[in-house]
């Protein structure tokens, strides 16, 4: 049965392109915003235990990452573990009119906020939004996800086109809160054309993989 806490805005006739995906966003967003300090911290540590359990992700040599913004599953622990087991971590830098680049992550050196509104970013030299390439797992944030890899992201769009330019061998997992993965058999969530659908999913509790005869191993931990 879905969980009380799951929305599912229903779709009306009169939608634009997108308008459904809003309401999912609108939705989820106040969910989120109930939660405790207390429960972002136990979320956050979850989430770097079930993430480096991850096959792809243990035997990975670079992982692209991003920096949590607040009331999203916190990513500082998982992290910094990534970096402490030798893994080269990646974080986007958001150029002019948000260009996709990436930057190494060094714990040791403080993360700057460039603009209001904006993730910390690394102060080191930009690479490029090809440097994605080199990436053997992409961690990617979301507001929800189905069990087929739609997932509902910010509405920029940056992920998307980001998703585009990685291997195809890379694997690509939405980090979401438990609540926030969709059964698709009962609860799919709308998509439009240009989205680009992950290949995994990872909560604070589990993770599993979205298309599961696209890889080897288990679909779920």
């Amino acid at each position: 049965m879905p969980h009380r806490a799951q929305p599912y805005p229903a779709a009306h006739e009169t939608d634009e392109p997108g308008d459904h995906k809003e309401r999912f966003r609108t939705a989820i967003r106040q969910v989120r915003a109930r939660r405790s300090t207390r429960r972002l911290d136990e979320a956050g540590a979850g989430l770097a235990h079930v993430v480096r359990e991850i096959p792809q992700v243990t035997a990975a040599g670079t992982v692209a990452a991003y920096v949590s913004r607040k009331d999203e599953p916190p990513t500082g622990p998982l992290l910094e573990a990534l970096v402490a087991d030798g893994v080269r971590v990646l974080l986007p830098v958001l150029g002019e009119r948000l260009a996709r680049q990436w930057a190494v992550y060094d714990p040791s050196v403080k993360l700057v906020v460039r603009a209001p509104g904006r993730p910390p970013e690394p102060p080191g030299p930009a690479l490029g939004a090809e440097a994605v390439t080199e990436a053997d797992v992409i961690l990617v944030p979301a507001l929800a996800i189905d069990t087929t890899g739609r997932r509902i992201g910010q509405g920029g769009g940056w992920y998307d086109r980001a998703l585009t330019l990685a291997r195809p061998d890379a694997l690509s997992v939405a980090i979401v809160f438990e609540t926030e993965l969709y059964d698709a058999t009962r609860r799919p969530l709308p998509d439009e054309t240009h989205d680009q659908r992950v290949r995994a999913v990872a909560t604070p509790q589990r993770w599993r993989l979205t298309a599961p005869d696209e890889l080897t191993g288990s679909d779920e931990a």
